[in-house]
């Protein structure tokens, strides 16, 4: 039976459900969901007990506080959820940090008798495989299988494309790079990261596909010696991000690096690109193969307005 109530509690589930054209059945999203504009007047059934205008330090002491004393980041609005009695719930069991997770939904639901008929779907991508797995996986599940192949069919269509361009480059004229996730703490991106910079056109050594991203040493950075940097914080804007990588400029050894001596450091919208486990990933790749390639692209390409910028100044040599 096709659910006809679809509550979405992460963004990039939201953005699956934009993708797959069930937007007429979304009922309620995420306190983090940002897009599609014409989806946000949607009520908003979580909300977060973590100050995100902090910088990566305190927002990283936030967590570890909040972890270590056994209380959730996330809070589930139940009263307004069993109101909006949805038929399909997105969730993810991917970061207990990034989103509500899937045991704080199972425990909501059980707690609600209104919502013990639901389906939960609960996504767990670390590749751009998984992530197509997912998005047939809610559209299954929405009763929308056809508009699921459809949309998986366009999405690989794209990622061939990136692949038919880059495959044939050897490696050794892959540049080396390095895509920031977190500064403090320094968390260099694992899951699907790896597998995008391969796809497009680079390499990274420093993590190895399906990983999970995890505190890295300065020093083995260093050590590797990028070409490219990207500093992408996960759930940070632009500008944001270009506040963060104030903090790496400061590091010792970061003008040695090569990509500063060549200008090729960027920060990147972490938020909006990179970080979502959605369909958004396919323009992350394209925008990351362009700034690989011909940075250019990223300036002429009308979707990428905002998203990436190069820094200079103190930032480099």
């Amino acid at each position: 039976m096709p659910a006809e109530r679809i509550a979405s509690l992460l963004a990039a589930g939201t953005e699956i459900v934009a993708e797959l054209g069930l937007l007429d059945r979304l009922v309620a999203i995420s306190h983090e969901c940002d897009r599609p504009a014409h989806a946000m007047s949607r009520p908003r059934v979580t909300r977060t007990r973590i100050d995100p205008s902090r910088d990566s330090a305190d927002v990283d002491r936030q967590v570890r506080a909040a972890l270590a004393a056994g209380l959730p980041l996330y809070d589930i609005d139940l009263d307004a959820l069993v109101r909006l009695a949805p038929d399909l719930i997105l969730t993810q069991a991917h970061c207990d940090v990034c989103a509500v997770d899937l045991r704080a939904v199972q425990t909501a639901v059980a707690a609600a008798p209104g919502l013990q008929a639901a389906t939960v779907v609960s996504l767990n991508p670390v590749s751009l495989a998984d992530m197509l797995a997912d998005l047939q996986r809610v559209a299954d599940a929405a009763g929308a299988t056809e508009a699921g192949h459809a949309a998986v069919d366009r999405l690989q269509t794209r990622i061939n494309a990136v692949g038919t361009r880059t495959a044939p480059r050897p490696d050794a004229d892959r540049p080396r790079v390095a895509c920031i996730e977190w500064v403090e703490p320094l968390m260099i991106a694992a899951n699907w990261m790896p597998e995008l910079v391969q796809w497009a056109g680079g390499q990274c050594s420093l993590t190895h596909p399906g990983e999970r991203s995890r505190v890295t040493r300065w020093e083995d950075v260093v050590a590797f010696d990028p070409e490219v940097i990207v500093v992408m914080p996960c759930g940070f804007d632009l500008d944001r991000a270009v506040q963060e990588a104030a903090t790496l400029s400061r590091l010792p050894g970061w003008r040695r690096t090569s990509a500063v001596r060549s200008g090729r450091v960027y920060a990147a919208d972490g938020n909006r690109y990179f970080n979502r486990s959605g369909p958004g990933l396919v323009d992350s790749l394209e925008l990351l193969t362009a700034l690989l390639n011909h940075a250019g692209a990223t300036e002429t390409d009308a979707r990428f307005t905002g998203a990436v910028a190069p820094l200079s100044g103190a930032f480099t040599a």
